[in-house]
């Protein structure tokens, strides 16, 4: 089973007042309210009050604005009632054990059960704050993996097309469904092996952008090519960008059809033209003007579909492609904004396809991921789209929640101020 991704135990601490730094332990005598930033605390309390409210209105009727709010809250709820009974259990047992008054044995009985309660309200302030936590809009969608080589030349293509069948084996392993949307060798035509120059892994699983969003950038690989005669190691780079897929089911169509919204794409600003496919096809390619090239004119986003012997197929994909890259694009904008607020107050990292994220070095047989900081030595498993992959995959997810949460703090920081 796949593990859901947890905020970081030393995210928490770090966040604590007074401050615990990456790998020491939490002290017994922290287990208390300062456990949680007061800012995000008093953020817990207000939408629980909220909450009250809301649940209040629909008991005298029903209303579908403040339902699907009361149920974006209740998470929330939940767990600062599970937060405030941790913490009142603690609270009576350390009064207990300091009472002069206390028997003796109750005295050793409360601290027998001290520990595991601390532990408890541990455990409950992390998902209180996971819980007030934004989830990211894309979360819930399937994805587009887009996999290109970058420096490195034929290298960088070979490795590109390693990158794609790691992701294959990795989807196969874990009963993700993934569809090949697109495949172009260097040669620009559409057939199969490598070296690659372009390829579209479609997965099909719901919430497939959150659990593999983690893989965008750029991805390095240091090796001895296979065309390497004096045994030197190259350096060699391939780029992974993660697109939300915008299937028909998947979305809204009343999205589409809105301004304000990040899947809107206006027609009258996308350039259409068609084509006839390069590469192999017989006279099909010769006769026929399948191939479909989209530019959305204000961001000079292009698309083009090939993949298909049916124009309005291409035509299809081309508009559900250059949908999710808009969307992206939007989102990505509002992201480094936002960044950009709060990088005075804290260190928020940007991930995106221009960052090294990940190398992968055949001569030590180790994957390190320069976010998480993680580092595994079974790279042969990771190619094949094992558990060691799926272990890297989960610590980058750890590390998004950490920044989340960081985010988070800030925020609520530069609100009170």
């Amino acid at each position: 089973m796949l593990a859901t991704p947890w905020v970081c135990r030393n995210c928490l601490l770090r966040a604590a007042k007074p401050a615990v730094r990456r790998g020491v332990r939490l002290q017994s005598t922290v287990a208390t309210s300062e456990s949680i930033p007061p800012a995000l605390l008093a953020r817990a309390r207000t939408i629980a009050a909220e909450h009250q409210q809301l649940t209040e209105k629909l008991a005298n009727g029903f209303d579908t604005r403040a339902a699907k709010k009361a149920g974006e809250y209740s998470r929330i709820v939940l767990a600062l009632r599970e937060w405030h009974k941790a913490s009142e259990s603690v609270a009576e047992l350390t009064s207990l054990m300091h009472d002069p008054t206390t028997d003796p044995e109750l005295r050793e009985l409360a601290s027998d059960d001290l520990g595991a309660i601390r532990t408890q309200l541990l455990n409950a302030s992390q998902s209180l704050v996971t819980s007030l936590v934004p989830v990211h809009p894309f979360a819930h969608l399937p994805c587009l993996v887009e996999i290109r080589p970058g420096a490195g030349g034929s290298e960088a293509a070979i490795f590109a097309g390693d990158l794609l069948r790691m992701y294959q084996a990795f989807c196969n392993r874990n009963g993700f469904r993934s569809t090949l949307l697109k495949y172009e060798n260097v040669n620009g035509t559409q057939e199969g092996g490598i070296p690659l120059s372009e390829a579209i892994l479609e997965i099909d699983h719901e919430s497939a952008y959150g659990f593999f969003r983690g893989e965008a950038g750029v991805h390095r690989v240091q090796r001895v090519p296979v065309t390497e005669t004096k045994g030197r190691t190259h350096t060699s780079a391939a780029s992974v960008h993660v697109l939300p897929s915008l299937q028909a089911n998947s979305v809204a169509e009343s999205d589409y059809d809105d301004p304000d919204s990040d899947y809107y794409v206006d027609p009258k600003e996308v350039r259409l033209e068609v084509m006839r496919a390069s590469g192999a096809g017989g006279q099909h390619v010769n006769k026929t003007e399948s191939a479909v090239r989209l530019t959305h004119m204000p961001t000079n986003t292009v698309v083009s579909m090939q993949d298909s012997r049916s124009q309005p197929k291409n035509k299809e994909k081309a508009w559900a492609l250059l949908r999710s890259r808009i969307a992206q694009l939007r989102r990505e904008k509002r992201e480094e904004e936002m960044v950009a607020m709060r990088r005075s107050v804290v260190g928020v990292a940007k991930m995106g396809r221009g960052d090294k994220v990940r190398t992968y070095n055949y001569n030590q047989q180790r994957v390190t991921d320069h976010r998480s900081g993680a580092t595994v030595h079974d790279l042969d498993d990771v190619m094949e789209g094992g558990q060691t992959l799926n272990k890297i995959m989960e610590s980058v997810r750890s590390w998004l929640m950490e920044k989340d949460v960081e985010a988070l703090i800030a925020e609520e920081g530069e609100a009170k101020r």
